[in-house]
């Protein structure tokens, strides 16, 4: 049986995820965020801060990371590295109307959201995102914390770093690598390597700015 879960934050992200949990019935406990004032969310209740979180016992319950933004990405791993530590773990979200081929491999809190694909020989790394609508052809490499935004297209062998965000509409021609924590700019074409710690945008893609978020 399934344990319940508790969602971490309660934005725009948590929703799609708090409405996916529900389609999948599955029991969710609460969300927490810094707002105290936060209203109910598809009718689930704020609990409170993160650490209300530790007033369940890690066996019994798992979380949902609901931090989703381009901004948050530091964040969102941070997270997700406190819990783990703490001896809390992550469930996996795939939304039922997702295509998963049984020939990949996703480690823990990956969530795949509505009308998503993963094809076989895929490797998705612990917390990464496939959002609505996304491709992710066969035997990509994709890292940990990678946000591969709604309507991406990313094609065969692909390699993703960690901290990677893949922009809307964005398109990652076959065997092409991103580095580590670079951002793809929403409907970019990217048909050569990108470093990492860069940002790049336009058809094709070109580094538009070098970054410094960890």
């Amino acid at each position: 049986m399934s344990l319940p879960v508790i969602i971490l934050g309660g934005g725009g992200h948590a929703l799609v995820l708090i409405d996916a949990l529900m389609q999948l019935k599955r029991e969710i406990i609460g969300y927490t965020d810094t707002d105290s004032g936060k209203a109910p969310v598809l009718g689930v209740p704020l609990l409170g801060s993160d650490e209300k979180i530790l007033e369940h016992d890690p066996a019994q319950v798992m979380l949902v990371n609901g931090m989703g933004s381009i901004e948050s990405r530091a964040l969102r791993r941070e997270l997700h590295d406190l819990f783990r530590a703490r001896g809390y773990r992550f469930a996996r979200v795939i939304h039922p109307s997702a295509v998963v081929s049984p020939h990949a491999r996703l480690e823990d809190g990956v969530q795949i959201l509505a009308g998503a694909v993963v094809q076989p020989e895929c490797r998705l790394g612990a917390g990464t995102i496939v959002n609505t609508g996304a491709r992710v052809d066969h035997e990509c490499l994709v890292g940990a914390h990678v946000h591969i935004a709604p309507g991406s297209i990313v094609t065969g062998n692909v390699r993703i770093g960690d901290g990677a965000h893949i922009g809307a509409g964005a398109v990652l021609v076959k065997e092409v690598a991103i580095g580590a924590r670079s951002v793809v700019g929403a409907g970019a074409v990217v048909v050569e390597d990108v470093p990492e710690d860069v940002t790049v945008a336009g058809v094709p893609a070109r580094v538009i700015r070098h970054r410094t978020v960890k």
